[in-house]
């Protein structure tokens, strides 16, 4: 039942940063899945091979997947379990959300038990608290999937997975500029209020979140550009004398 409930929950799907599944099926007992070729290491991966990614990088991510989450929406699906190990990518480096196992109806009555929680490095205060979760639960752990990525740590870290989970109810997020100081405020502010303890503080549809994420990618790239050409300026006044 947990594969026929994501391989339909995928198919249904149409979204270039979805993992397209192409058809499943059983043959003498035996599940198959066949689906789109994603080879290129998961974002957890790259976290660790690299300790963390680049502002721009994780924009580009965040932006795509957050897209892909809005599709799912449209389709009355939550994912809920959002973590760097279901982002994949492709030869092309596109990433691609992958593992809807845990997606549920958004009109579904949502029961909560151990193995729905989804990771407890991301997930939500409201599931932790046992409340009603919505979309707003997806994008708080998509969040916190781009706040690993873009400084190298968890949002919350402590000795016993109890701990971590308490610290997203009790603990205040320390904001990402004041783990990594090169990070722009934009990045960090987007982060901060897509991770809000309250769901209602947080944006209100993945559109906001998602034009809040490419506001910042624009104003990197215009900051980027800017340092260039002054340091092109310099270069060329040095040759003049």
């Amino acid at each position: 039942e947990y594969f026929y409930c994501e391989a339909r929950a995928c198919a249904a799907l149409n979204h270039t940063n979805i993992i397209h599944i192409y058809t499943f099926d059983e043959i003498d007992g035996q599940l198959y899945l066949v689906m789109e070729l994603a080879d290129r290491g998961s974002l957890d991966q790259k976290i660790e091979q690299q300790g963390r990614l680049s502002e721009l990088q994780v924009l580009d991510i965040g932006i795509k997947v957050a897209s892909a989450l809005d599709t799912a929406l449209k389709h009355n699906l939550l994912h809920r379990d959002i973590k760097p190990g279901n982002i994949l990518f492709n030869a092309d480096g596109e990433p691609k959300l992958v593992d809807f196992g845990l997606a549920r109806s958004t009109e579904a009555d949502t029961e909560y038990d151990a193995a729905v929680w989804g990771t407890p490095y991301y997930i939500a205060p409201e599931k932790v608290k046992r409340e009603r979760e919505d979309f707003l639960s997806d994008m708080y752990s998509l969040a916190g999937t781009l706040y690993h990525a873009l400084t190298g740590h968890v949002p919350f870290e402590a000795p016993t997975v109890e701990e971590v989970v308490a610290a997203h109810i009790h603990t205040l997020l320390t904001p990402p500029n004041q783990v990594l100081r090169e990070i722009t405020q934009p990045t960090s502010d987007g982060l901060m209020i897509a991770m809000a303890k309250t769901p209602a503080e947080r944006y209100r549809t993945y559109d906001d979140f998602r034009m809040a994420l490419e506001a910042s990618r624009s104003q990197l790239l215009i900051g980027q550009l800017r340092a260039k050409k002054e340091t092109g300026t310099v270069g060329r006044s040095w040759w003049r004398r």
